[in-house]
């Protein structure tokens, strides 16, 4: 007898998040899936820029001023990035939301605290015991950057705990696969999103892929992408689009904003993490680092 399947897909994170999942029996699916949804739709609400009652507004506002409780996966993720930030030599960094801010990527709201020229994460926030944060400069910070792949990484962590036998866990392109069998990704092309430029089998392993924003309801134009090199506070012009394959999808997803920036250079930060990156030049041509050869479909 065929293992039961179930596929649904929700609108969180600023995306659409899209569950597969295969077991024995359709009504425990069903829970599980659901139970998974919830995780992502927690996250969404712990870690948005947009929602006031956010943690990561709520820190906004009030972190440099005093500490801040938050809740123990909104600290994990700052954790996290603060500890790629010091990994990847700034490349990778959550307190450029003024810069997101200026450029109109961001809501700008009624509270600008914090400067477009802040201290390194690793220098401005401070965690503290009992789940507390506190800035040590006015700042202001966003984990768009890393929210969606920690909450894939959640959601997949779920549909494991409820015995789901294999897989796929997708927002927006951030996405997770697990079980026994590999899954086929077809690579979007970053300058035609109707096109594919090919495919990759992952089994136990994650995907993450950024480039132009494209919104074909305002218009055909691919718009560039919304990565802000902090070191040139400018947006990144280095590689048009790019797909990591990590052992998470929360470095996944951190990883292809310092690919965005350092382009073929970032290699070697790869390495660390067991990490390896497909790039999209302005001009069309390909580039994939090493390891990622041994993983393309056939």
């Amino acid at each position: 007898m065929a293992p039961a399947s179930l596929r649904r897909a929700c609108p969180l994170l600023g995306t659409y998040v899209d569950i597969s999942a295969a077991g024995s029996d359709h009504r425990d699916l069903v829970a599980a899936v659901d139970a998974a949804l919830a995780v992502v739709e927690k996250i969404h609400r712990l870690m948005s820029f947009h929602d006031p009652a956010s943690d990561v507004s709520r820190l906004n506002r009030e972190a440099a001023l005093g500490p801040v409780a938050v809740d123990p996966w909104t600290w994990r993720v700052l954790d996290a990035a603060v500890d790629l930030n010091r990994r990847l030599r700034g490349a990778f960094d959550i307190t450029v939301a003024p810069m997101l801010q200026d450029l109109g990527l961001l809501p700008s709201g009624a509270d600008r605290a914090g400067s477009a020229c802040a201290p390194a994460p690793s220098d401005t926030i401070e965690l503290m015991s009992d789940r507390r944060v506190h800035f040590r400069h006015a700042a202001r910070i966003d984990l768009g950057g890393v929210a969606k792949g920690f909450a894939v990484d959640r959601a997949v962590a779920m549909l494991r705990m409820r015995n789901v036998t294999s897989g796929l866990v997708n927002a927006g392109g951030d996405l997770a696969a697990f079980g026994p069998h590999p899954q086929t990704i077809h690579l979007r092309d970053p300058r035609d999103p109707t096109r594919s430029i090919g495919a990759i089998d992952i089994r136990a392993e994650a995907l993450a892929s950024t480039g132009g924003r494209f919104d074909p309801f305002t218009s055909a134009a691919i718009a560039p992408p919304a990565v802000i090199d902090p070191q040139a506070r400018a947006p990144a012009r280095t590689i048009c689009g790019v797909t990591v394959r990590a052992p998470t999808c929360l470095l996944a997803d951190a990883l292809t904003k310092v690919v965005m920036i350092e382009g073929e250079a970032a290699a070697p930060l790869l390495d660390q993490f067991a990490a390896a990156a497909l790039m999209v030049r302005a001009d069309g041509e390909i580039v994939v680092t090493p390891s990622w050869q041994a993983a393309r479909a056939a």
